[in-house]
């Protein structure tokens, strides 16, 4: 069963999203029939992953993002604020502020967050939790939709100093928990998550071994429950193809696929012990799907990747189809000021059709285990859907906006 925050076709048929995806698909529809001369509607996608800077003031060895780290390239803040207001006029309901970079070290970031928040969009924040005073400058502004997770995926100092090789020693797993009780008091709206990406020997990042941490799933469900967070979420790692996209393969990292499954299984149903009414313990989709030897049911795509219109990814080095092809440059859409006027925002319309066109995604992601694959297929079928009038089915209202 789809977890709900997986669950992208329910989000889209909310009576506040609907609206965008209808034009685009009467656009798809139009376009197949042999219209010609037809304009990409101006809409803008539903949610954004936000890379504010390619700093970042650790060394994991499991990133994933590890070529674009702390290089040379920059928002300009105009551009970006304006790119966010048209969009937000457009149909952007959310932001997801992540990685490529560690967002609390881009200069402004709190007061952009409250810029978001002013244009009352969704906001969400992945970190590494190293500047818990900057989060905790930020918690006041969120509210009950909002959310904050921390990447930690270890459970003791030691693993921790191992794995993520932050720059400065006075960062360590237990400096990093003692914020979270402080923003609870502060705040206790915002959901704060424990993000534990499960490594097992034999994982690698261009052809160098990672730490594993199997035997740390249960510590890190203790050490999270006690610091007051309201989840950990549990998921595997993914690796880097030559070609950028992002995968998971466990043939290619290890040996005995099922040993590793089977006691990683064990402990997460020990660390799901430890749940509680106000500490939840999760699994990723990806989880499940390499658990249950699914993984690859979701490698098939459609030759359309129909969610490159709906959530894309803004970055100091431009705009991208995808988080999984992030800084790829067949995946790029535009330069990273992609929407700061409505002539930027049409050239980057165009470069959108000509991506719906090119980009073979059962092809360029036929390795990629993509969340994203069901909602593909069912925009897809209604593209396809030769009835007279058929439409868009609206649901329910969920108030949920992340894509």
């Amino acid at each position: 069963m789809t977890h709900a925050i997986h669950d992208f076709t329910a989000k889209l048929r909310q009576p506040s999203v609907a609206p965008n995806l209808e034009a685009y698909v009467r656009w798809q529809k139009k376009r197949r029939a042999g219209e010609e001369g037809l304009e990409p509607p101006e809409i803008a996608p539903t949610s954004i992953n936000l890379d504010l800077t390619t700093a970042c003031n650790y060394r994991c060895d499991h990133c994933i993002d590890w070529d674009i780290l702390n290089t040379k390239h920059r928002l300009i803040e105009k551009d970006l604020r304006a790119s966010i207001a048209l969009m937000a006029e457009r149909g952007l309901k959310s932001v997801i502020l992540i990685g490529g970079g560690e967002p609390t070290l881009y200069p402004g970031f709190s007061d952009f967050v409250g810029f978001l928040k002013d244009l009352e969009l969704q906001v969400a924040v992945v970190t590494n939790g190293s500047r818990g005073d900057r989060l905790l400058e930020i918690t006041p502004r969120l509210d009950e939709r909002d959310w904050i997770r921390l990447s930690l995926d270890s459970g003791s100092n030691e693993l921790f100093a191992a794995m993520h090789k932050p720059t400065s020693g006075k960062v360590t797993l237990d400096s990093i928990c003692e914020w979270i009780p402080r923003m609870k008091e502060a705040n206790p709206k915002p959901k704060v998550g424990f993000s534990f990406i499960i490594v097992w020997q034999g994982a690698s990042r261009e052809e160098n071994a990672l730490h594993e941490n199997i035997h740390e799933i249960v510590p890190a469900a203790e050490r999270a429950r006690e610091y007051r967070f309201d989840y950990i979420s549990f998921k595997p790692v993914l690796e880097r193809q030559e070609d950028g996209a992002e995968v998971m393969d466990p043939t290619k990292t290890a040996a005995e696929t099922a040993a590793v499954v089977k006691r990683v299984r064990e402990e997460v149903d020990r660390a799901k012990e430890l749940g509680t009414d106000v500490f939840q313990v999760y699994e990723s989709t990806n989880l499940r799907m390499l658990e249950q030897d699914t993984w690859k049911d979701y490698t098939n795509q459609p030759k359309t990747c129909h969610m490159q219109a709906l959530r894309q990814v803004l970055t100091p080095l431009g705009l991208y189809n995808c988080p999984a092809h992030r800084g790829v440059q067949k995946a790029r859409l535009g330069e990273k000021d992609a929407y700061a006027d409505g002539g930027r925002a049409r050239t980057t319309g165009d470069a959108l059709t000509g991506l719906l066109d090119n980009f073979d995604a059962s092809h360029e992601c036929r390795e990629v285990t993509c969340l994203y694959n069901k909602v593909n297929w069912w925009i897809e079928e209604m593209i396809e859907d030769s009835r007279e009038g058929a439409a868009v089915e609206v649901g329910a209202e969920s108030y949920d906006y992340f894509l």
